[in-house]
């Protein structure tokens, strides 16, 4: 089940295995070792998924580099319900967690009846498809969705749809469908929108390139991080090249870890425990800026700053309060203003 004491890291293996299981069990690997939560494939019977005929997207003719249909394409992608078996079981003796997104109604039963999957992400393409939301949120399951290419009232009629029909929880993850999408068409405040229209966890399915738009969801409170990643981003496919290399994996949960750490906290600005020993050393006090003897007058020109603030001294922030006061006893130039050489 889904927990939401830290950001959920889902690596995005989708289709990058090439209809390889042994280049999907590297993956895992992959994932493994960058300490992700999830490592997640696609699971389809194309046959159910498209017609004959469909054409292929934009990016997927430009990214795949290959003269064929989608049909011919996803075929040559595909991997078998039993192959899935076989992923799902490699993750479970590798402790990490499995998830897939079934793209039609058979992968659904698949995934949720035979490898009992307790949470289900399914894809921006379904957003609409009202009959099929329908039989998810019958599984009576967690669901993730993506919300690419959604207007807001889309969004809600899906996400009341999978409550109606069951679903325990729908978390809703903001994401724009273009691969790699350009950072102008990010809107990444979108969001809280999700999250405050909803009261639900929203997060981000991300398709930019690098790490940054990731980061930067994740510091504006998103709780769920999809990202793609790829054994080779040179490797034939339509996803490769908007993929995160194994290393930039490595580095994105990193690099979500230490933005969590650094969220930490009440929102009181003050110091903490680690600055009071620096706030002493760098903290400027006032010292005496020439001779001068008891009874006299101390002027602007008198005293100036410098670090440390000493034990007994005067901060430079009290400098209005010196100015004015009259000396008790003689002070040199160059030494700390003491109270008690004050009157």
């Amino acid at each position: 089940m889904l927990k939401h004491d830290k950001v959920i890291i889902i690596a995005e293996a989708g289709v990058n295995h090439n209809g390889d299981i042994n280049l999907a069990k590297r993956l895992i690997d992959v994932a493994k070792q960058a300490g992700v939560d999830y490592v997640k494939f696609q699971t389809w019977i194309t046959e159910e998924l498209l017609h004959h005929d469909a054409p292929k997207a934009s990016y997927q003719k430009i990214n795949d580099g290959e003269d064929t249909s989608q049909y011919q394409m996803l075929k040559q992608l595909e991997l078998k319900h039993e192959d899935f078996k076989e992923l799902k079981e490699y993750c479970d003796q590798h402790q990490i967690k499995f998830l897939s997104t079934p793209d039609e109604e058979k992968s659904l039963d698949f995934l949720v009846d035979e490898l009992n999957l307790a949470v289900i992400k399914i894809g921006s393409g379904e957003i609409t498809n009202i009959p099929y939301l329908r039989k998810v949120g019958q599984k009576k399951r967690e669901v993730i969705l993506s919300t690419g290419m959604a207007t807001l009232k889309e969004v809600e009629i899906a996400y009341h749809t999978l409550i109606d029909n069951g679903a325990t929880k729908v978390c809703l993850l903001h994401c724009t469908s273009s691969y790699p999408a350009p950072f102008d068409s990010i809107n990444l405040k979108a969001i809280q929108t999700l999250k405050n229209t909803f009261n639900t966890i929203a997060g981000y399915s991300d398709h930019t390139i690098g790490t940054e738009v990731s980061i930067a969801a994740v510091a504006l409170g998103a709780k769920i991080i999809e990202k793609h990643f790829t054994l080779d981003q040179n490797m034939k496919g339509p996803d490769h090249k908007a993929s995160l290399s194994p290393e930039e994996l490595n580095l994105l949960v990193k690099q979500i870890r230490n933005v969590e750490k650094a969220m930490l906290g009440d929102g009181i600005k003050q110091p903490t425990v680690i600055e009071l020993d620096i706030k002493q050393t760098i903290t400027k006090g006032l010292f005496w800026n020439t001779n001068l003897t008891g009874g006299q007058i101390i002027t602007q020109n008198d005293v100036t700053s410098k670090r440390p603030l000493i034990n007994g001294g005067f901060s430079a922030s009290q400098f209005d309060e010196i100015v004015g006061r009259k000396l008790k006893t003689n002070v040199k130039k160059g030494n700390p203003v003491i109270k008690s050489e004050l009157e």
